[in-house]
């Protein structure tokens, strides 16, 4: 594993947001939703693809808190422009188990 000094590190802006809605996104190679997720009035709203589909279902993740890199530019995924990256974990069968804070806080606050 390689090392990174704490300024490497406050590079990455992972901040708290709110999804607002998940859509299936059957455009994708892989299986995903497309999600628009709230960071607040700093940072807006952010539209996002999600391979998340084997854990979760649309209806379950609207409301739901996510953590997300929002500093990475924009990338295109096939017809989608993705404004962040929502972060997550692969379980024991590999698929993706989002990050999430426990507790509520508000959208924008920044991982520290």
């Amino acid at each position: 594993m390689n090392t990174i000094g704490w300024d490497d590190f406050m590079k990455v802006e992972l901040r708290v947001g709110r999804v607002l809605s998940a859509e299936p996104f059957p455009q994708a190679r892989k299986p995903a939703y497309v999600l628009r997720v709230d960071f607040g009035p700093e940072i807006g709203v952010r539209k996002s693809s999600a391979q998340v589909t084997a854990l979760y279902r649309p209806e379950e993740l609207v409301g739901r808190l996510v953590v997300g890199v929002v500093n990475f530019p924009a990338k295109q995924i096939g017809p989608l422009m993705s404004e962040c990256l929502v972060t997550g974990f692969h379980d024991a069968d590999g698929h993706v188990a989002l990050c999430v804070p426990d507790r509520d806080v508000p959208p924008g606050t920044r991982l520290l």
